[in-house]
């Protein structure tokens, strides 16, 4: 085993996790608000208490009123629609306008009034600044009750980092629990927040899942790792750090690459040199595309690829062309999926079916985000007093709701703090309920060019497995 370049601790990994985590997320949430906008504290106002509806007909007249209409609610929105990992954000538009259909005129919150909703939604461009940036706007100038975010740290964690800084409910999902926690809480995966709570799965569920999937197929057990300089490379380096050699694994880790390489030739001469028969990693997608598509030049060719991150999207597999049928990912959501949205009563196939249907072509795994809209209702319905940001988190705080990504219980005893932490859904920390995580293959498809195969369902057996792994043509 050769002696990586970027070996971390687990302490120096927290307090690298920490670092980057302010970088991304706290220094640019509480540094750019601070900032760019010396505004005093935002509080959400009440409106004046209107009577109620009274008629002046005779005696023998009855009139039935609706509920009294209350003030306006703003849920915000983080999104990545464009940049490095819009890939992300391709089915976040469908998504709002299911929640916007779903919300109607109107949503009768705990304080029995009817609310109308307004869903505003920011294009945070794939930089975590930018996301930092609209997040403040959003809460400071807009003034919106609730601010939600998806897809990965870089959107997540400034957003989260703003919404605790300035005392706003937020719901995020799509970024694995130990980057976000670390992240917001200064390199402590214990940290508890007031105001941010996070639906998504973990390393250990990804590790999981690989192991698993690398079992399934004949191999000498050498690993081919690349892990960019990111608020994801950083985590997962360290957190596979130990996982390698108790397993029988060889890691050859050539170091942090910086995002947006163009030229990987000096870590393929390593791996080719080296013999690797597994690779892995994870990656932005255009930084995968031009890795994979020089391994095919160069004449590296493992026996078994799982990239994370990279490999979540059809549009990402048709890139790489024929050379990406038979690589492996973390696969978070799919139609197969048998979980059914209590907000829009439909189960995964029908929420994916209505997005082919409505011209949106594939369905991708992002649809998941659907969950921070199916928590943001289900919140304001429970909320004793939406003008209240207190008790919108007395709200969040007590979740118990079937999604489109299966059941989220944070009224569940949260799970003892690890290493090593439990796998599978469950209430990790405070503030994070973990969603249950496969292993999928992509293979030449029938009705698409790629379709994706569940082949792991090692941490989330309620997944039915549709096939075995097959070995990389």
């Amino acid at each position: 085993m050769t002696e990586k370049d970027n070996a971390l601790s687990r302490r120096e990994f927290l307090k690298i996790a920490g670092v980057a985590g302010a970088a991304i997320g706290v220094s640019a949430g509480m540094g750019g608000v601070l900032a760019a906008c010396k505004e005093e504290e935002t509080t959400t106002t009440a409106p004046p208490t209107t009577g109620a509806t009274t008629t002046t007909a005779g005696p023998t007249t009855s009139v039935t009123t609706g509920p009294e209409v209350g003030r306006k609610i703003k849920i915000g929105f983080v999104t990545p629609l464009t940049g490095g990992i819009a890939l992300f954000g391709v089915p976040d538009k469908y998504c709002v306008e299911r929640a916007k259909e779903a919300i109607g005129d109107g949503i009768i919150c705990g304080d029995g009034k009817k609310h109308p909703v307004e869903i505003l939604v920011q294009d945070s461009q794939s930089d975590p600044q930018r996301a930092s940036q609209v997040a403040g706007d959003l809460i400071q100038n807009d003034k919106v009750d609730i601010i939600t975010a998806a897809s990965t740290p870089d959107t997540c964690v400034p957003v989260a980092a703003q919404a605790e800084t300035l005392e706003t409910p937020c719901i995020t999902n799509d970024c694995p629990w130990q980057p976000y926690v670390a992240g917001l809480g200064a390199g402590d995966l214990t940290a508890t927040f007031k105001w941010c709570y996070h639906t998504f799965w973990g390393l250990e569920d990804v590790q999981a899942n690989f192991l698993d999937m690398w079992s399934q197929v004949p191999n000498n057990k050498k690993v081919a790792a690349m892990f960019p300089n990111d608020s994801d490379g950083i985590p997962w380096q360290a957190g596979w750090q130990p996982v390698w050699e108790p397993n029988g694994y060889q890691a050859f880790d050539p170091g942090l690459f910086q995002p947006l390489t163009e030229d990987f030739t000096s870590q393929l001469a390593l791996f080719k040199r080296e013999g690797c028969e597994i690779g892995m990693g994870v990656f932005i997608p255009p930084d995968f595309t031009n890795f994979w598509k020089q391994a095919a030049q160069q004449g590296w060719k493992p026996k078994i690829g799982s990239y994370a991150k990279a490999l979540l999207f059809p549009g990402a597999l048709e890139a790489l062309g024929d050379i990406g049928a038979g690589l492996t990912t973390e696969v978070w959501w799919t139609p197969a999926h048998p979980f059914k949205s209590a907000l829009l009563g439909e189960t995964c196939a029908e929420f994916a079916a209505e997005y082919t249907k409505r011209g949106n072509g594939q369905w991708t795994q992002p649809l998941l985000h659907f969950i921070v809209f199916e928590m943001a209702v289900d919140t304001l319905k429970r909320a004793t007093n939406p003008d209240d940001k207190e008790a919108i988190m007395a709200a969040i705080k007590t979740t118990k709701l079937e999604t489109i990504g299966g059941l989220i219980d944070f009224t569940a005893p949260v799970e003892p703090a690890g290493p090593p932490f439990k796998t599978g859904p469950c209430h990790i920390v405070e503030n994070v309920y973990k969603t249950p995580l496969v292993g999928g293959q992509w293979r030449k498809g029938k009705e698409y060019p790629f379709e994706l195969v569940i082949v792991s369902n090692v941490v989330a057996p309620m997944i039915p497995v549709q096939d075995k792994v097959q070995p990389l043509a």
